[in-house]
C-alpha cells in the first residue's frame, strides 16, 4: 500500500527539482520514491555541495598556472633517485652562485 508523505519545499526548488526528474524521463514523486529506497537499501544519506574555492585559493591556482605557461616547471622523472641527483645538482648551483 502507498503513503502520501507531505513536505514543505521552496517552489523555485520544487520546480528545478521537477525538470531534472523530467529531463531523465522521470516523475518527481518517483524520484523522490528512488532517492528513498536508496537511503533505505544502502543506509546513507549522500548529499552533495559544489565546493566553493577561497580567494587564497584562487590565487595560488593562478600563479600554477602562469607557471606552467611560462614554462617554469619541472621536467619528468622516472624514478626517485633521479629527482633528488637533480635536486641536490640545483640546490649545490644555488648555494656556489647567489643570485
Amino acid at each position: 500500500m502507498n503513503t502520501v508523505i507531505s513536505v514543505r519545499i521552496d517552489k523555485k526548488l520544487k520546480n528545478l527539482a521537477q525538470e531534472v526528474a523530467e529531463s531523465a524521463g522521470l516523475k518527481l514523486g518517483t524520484l523522490i520514491a528512488a532517492y528513498l529506497r536508496q537511503v533505505v537499501y544502502t543506509r546513507r544519506i549522500e548529499l552533495y555541495a559544489p565546493e566553493k574555492m577561497t580567494p587564497k585559493l584562487e590565487s595560488l591556482i593562478a600563479d600554477i598556472e602562469a607557471d606552467l605557461q611560462s614554462g617554469k616547471v619541472s621536467k619528468k622523472f622516472d624514478n626517485a633517485k633521479d629527482f633528488l641527483t637533480d635536486l641536490k645538482q640545483k640546490a649545490s648551483k644555488e648555494i656556489s652562485s647567489p643570485v
